[in-house]
Formats: structure tokens, sequence, C-alpha cells
């Protein structure tokens, strides 16, 4: 009976210092989050998964079974960023007002809503960029025609990444 006792006291200890370590990687988190720009942030690992959102009312921490802690592996070297595309004298950059997926038509099947060359007035729909199942449309800025398309369908772009450039009429 006393080893019985023993092993569920040193579960409970387990237990507390696994929820211990989670909070301590929660908050360094949230610290990473509170000193960057980013928009969105997402974290998984074996026992702890967190979308942090800014906006957002709350953060939504998923816990999952605690499991013995996994060697640390060496974080990977970041590679160089691309340079980002720069808007020229007389043209303009039509930029992402979200963080989702972009798609250059209303449906695989469908015809894209511009291409190269083609002439967009104010307002008119470029591209859609689906954020949690919803499907934004996103509208030029200003009246020309596209001069070069920044995106890849059906790929991720980052709040206020460029999808388009376009010159712009006189």
């Amino acid at each position: 009976m006393a080893t019985t006792k023993k092993r569920k006291a040193t579960a409970r200890k387990a237990t507390a210092e696994a929820v211990d370590a989670n909070v301590a990687r929660l908050e360094k988190i949230v610290a990473i989050m509170e000193g960057s720009s980013l928009f969105a942030l997402e974290y998984e690992d074996a026992d702890i998964e967190v979308r942090l959102t800014r906006g957002a009312p709350a953060a939504v921490v998923v816990p999952q079974a605690p499991v013995a802690a996994a060697p640390v592996a060496p974080a990977p070297v970041a590679a160089p960023a691309p340079t980002a595309p720069v808007a020229e004298a007389g043209t303009a950059l039509v930029r992402s007002p979200i963080v989702g997926t972009f798609y250059r038509a209303p449906s695989p099947t469908a015809r894209a809503f511009v291409d190269v060359g083609s002439t967009v007035q104010k307002g008119q729909t470029l591209c859609i960029v689906e954020a949690m199942k919803l499907m934004n449309e996103i509208e030029s800025d200003v009246s020309g025609r596209i001069v070069e398309i920044l995106a890849e369908n059906g790929k991720p772009v980052q709040y206020d990444q460029p999808l388009f450039k376009v010159a712009v009429e006189p």
C-alpha cells in the first residue's frame, strides 16, 4: 500500500512539473509574440499546442497528455529572408490585409480574377485570401495594369505581404 501511495505522489509531482514547464513555455511564446509585429503565431510540440492571434479575445491552449521530455534539437539557422518586392515609380503594391491562403480564382475550375497584363479598376476583386474558412475578396486600391503576381496560387500568405504589382494609371 505504501508503494501505491509513493507512485501516486510521484505521478502527481511529474504532472505538476509538466504543467509548470508548459506554463513557462507559454509565457516565452507570448513574450515572443508581444516583442514582434507578428499577426498570428502557432506552436506545437509533443505536449502543448498554442495558437495566438492579435486582436483575438483569447489564446487557445490545448494541453496534450504529458510525456517524458524528448531531447531538444538545436534550433535551425534561419535562411536569409528573400528580398521583398519594392514598388517602383508609377507602380503600387496590393498587399494582403490578413494571414491566409491565396487563391487567384473563385473556384479551382474558374478563370483567375486577373492575369499579368490585365487592366484593373479601383475596387475590382483581384484574388481571394481564405482565413479560417472565410473567403475574403481582396480588391485593388488603384486603377492600372497588373505587372506582376507576387503570390503563388494555393500557398499561404502573411499579413502585409505584397500580392500584386500594379502599374498605376496617370
